[in-house]
């Protein structure tokens, strides 16, 4: 066998990285010697990866074929390693979760996964469903948790549990008396929304798909928390997921509006890439999450179990 295991991982790198300086930073190497990894790696299989352009280097065909089946060699070398010096095959785990449920959902899940597995290292990216599916697509992350609709070709997805978004406002609003609006209504209100990318705003978009013209979106912010605070206080009405806004309607700081009128229905799912080799860290933390949405309807019905 003519490469090694590191000259792959240096070629994974810089295909993620599109850059020879990039990857060696992230591998602790000089930037010759990430170089000469690849530079050998290409030599001894008379095979050309890359497609270069000045310093940017770009996969061609055949670095496309490698690259999953390198990325899922070294993730079996990873737990051969782990197995070895006597762990239990728990090793790293990368999450990427949408900010809805990353900030809800994701971080219970993965202090219970240590909880039961204390010698693992997990790592949680959140981000909007665009970056998610991009990072799961580029083997950046393992897996993602994702509140959006996913179309990527390379990707697999599947269900996990259904969310409902629900239009909102402060106690001393109009329609907080009424608890309820028509469609005529919505348009004449300011909102406060989720930014272009987010799986929230993709539903929201969809469900008022014949009155974006006329809404009047006087902000567009990023974090949920942000939305919520601004709603509270009373420069606009807002629609983000029920689990994000259960808290609150408890306390009465917002009052839910319903709207007969819109689908405001989505589904959360699992994403991965249709080519990664699934870790049995992966299986058991997907398996975790399945069995906290079991016999659950609709997501803020979720009971999360407390960490100590």
């Amino acid at each position: 066998m003519r490469f090694t295991l590191r000259q792959l991982q240096v070629f994974v790198a810089v295909a993620q990285y599109q850059s020879v300086s990039r990857a060696a930073g992230i591998l602790a190497l000089s930037q010759s010697a990430a170089s000469t990894s690849i530079t050998e790696l290409e030599r001894q299989s008379s095979c050309q990866l890359f497609d270069r352009a000045g310093k940017r280097l770009s996969l061609n065909a055949l670095g496309h074929q490698l690259l999953p089946q390198a990325v899922a060699l070294l993730d079996q070398a990873k737990e051969i390693e782990d197995l070895l010096n006597g762990k239990s095959g728990f090793g790293s785990l990368a999450v990427g979760a949408t900010l809805t449920i990353g900030n809800y959902l994701a971080t219970l899940l993965i202090g219970s996964f240590m909880q039961i597995h204390p010698e693992s290292q997990v790592k949680l990216h959140v981000q909007n469903t665009a970056h998610i599916v991009q990072q799961v697509a580029h083997y950046e992350i393992d897996l993602g948790l994702i509140e959006g609709d996913c179309n990527h070709p390379d990707l697999e997805v599947q269900p996990w549990v259904e969310d409902e978004l629900v239009v909102f406002c402060a106690p001393q609003h109009p329609l907080a008396k009424r608890g309820q609006a028509s469609m005529e209504e919505l348009t004449h209100e300011a909102w406060i929304l989720r930014e272009q990318g987010s799986g929230t705003r993709l539903t929201f978009d969809q469900a008022m798909r014949h009155h974006r013209s006329s809404l009047n979106i006087r902000l567009e912010l990023e974090h949920t928390e942000a939305i919520k605070r601004a709603v509270e206080s009373g420069l606009g009405i807002g629609c983000i997921s029920r689990l994000a806004l259960r808290d609150a309607f408890r306390r009465g700081s917002l009052v839910p509006v319903e709207t007969p009128e819109l689908d405001l229905a989505r589904q959360f799912f699992f994403i991965w890439h249709k080519q990664k080799y699934q870790t049995s860290a992966m299986r058991e933390f997907l398996e975790l999450c399945r069995s906290f949405t079991a016999g659950v309807s609709r997501s803020d019905e979720i009971v999360l179990p407390t960490i100590a």
